[in-house]
Order: structure tokens, then C-alpha cells, then sequence
């Protein structure tokens, strides 16, 4: 359930595909990287359609430090995002403050879902 932009009401959205990104945030920047993500990298994908569910945090291994997971109701959404021009702007501005990013598009299946590249 995500909150209506326009009243108090909660939506429900039916995911059906995931977006994955994984990176490790630069030392140097962790102010600044939370900073955006909250204040422009999620409202702008909300505003399209594109809902974060989860995050993780890497405690131990050699695996990204970060993984978010954001939702869509359809492949359309997510595809309409990823070819405009405000993704490519939030995408350049987020990796001033990222290093080894990866992203991938998955059917939405329930739970952690990993995907190594």
C-alpha cells in the first residue's frame, strides 16, 4: 500500500516487476548520498510510479553494500522511467556518490531476491 499524492487515502498497487540496484556508497559521501536519495531520488520515482520496498545493508561478505528494491504494477512503467530524461539525470547525479552500481529489471516475486551480475 503506498499513500494517494492527493489525499490521505492509501493505494494499492499490484507489483509485478522489480528494479535492483546494488552499490557501495563512497565513504566521502554518505551526508550527501542520503540526503539525495531521500529528498530527490525517491519522490521522483514515486511520482512516476517506481515504489521502494526494500533496502539491505551487506554486513558481511563480498557483495555490495547497498541493495534497494523498487516495484512497478508493469513493465511499461518501469521501461517509461528508465528511458527519460529525469532517470538519466538522477541516475548520473546518484553515482557521484556510488561505486560498483548495477541494476536489474525481474518478474516480482515476493521476498529477498539477489541478483549477482
Amino acid at each position: 500500500m503506498f499513500p494517494d499524492q492527493d489525499s490521505n487515502e492509501m493505494d494499492v498497487i499490484i507489483p509485478r516487476y522489480k528494479m535492483i540496484i546494488s552499490y557501495d556508497v563512497l565513504p566521502s559521501s554518505q551526508e550527501s548520498y542520503f540526503q539525495f536519495v531521500m529528498s530527490e531520488l525517491l519522490p521522483t520515482l514515486q511520482e512516476m510510479g517506481v515504489y521502494m520496498t526494500e533496502a539491505w545493508h551487506t554486513a558481511f561478505g563480498d557483495y555490495p553494500l547497498r541493495m534497494a528494491t523498487f516495484v512497478s504494477e508493469d513493465l511499461d512503467t518501469l521501461e517509461d522511467l528508465l528511458n527519460s530524461d529525469a532517470w538519466s539525470d538522477l541516475e548520473d547525479q546518484f553515482k557521484l556518490y556510488i561505486r560498483n552500481y548495477s541494476m536489474s529489471i525481474i518478474p516480482y516475486r515476493q521476498g529477498f531476491q539477489f541478483v549477482k551480475n
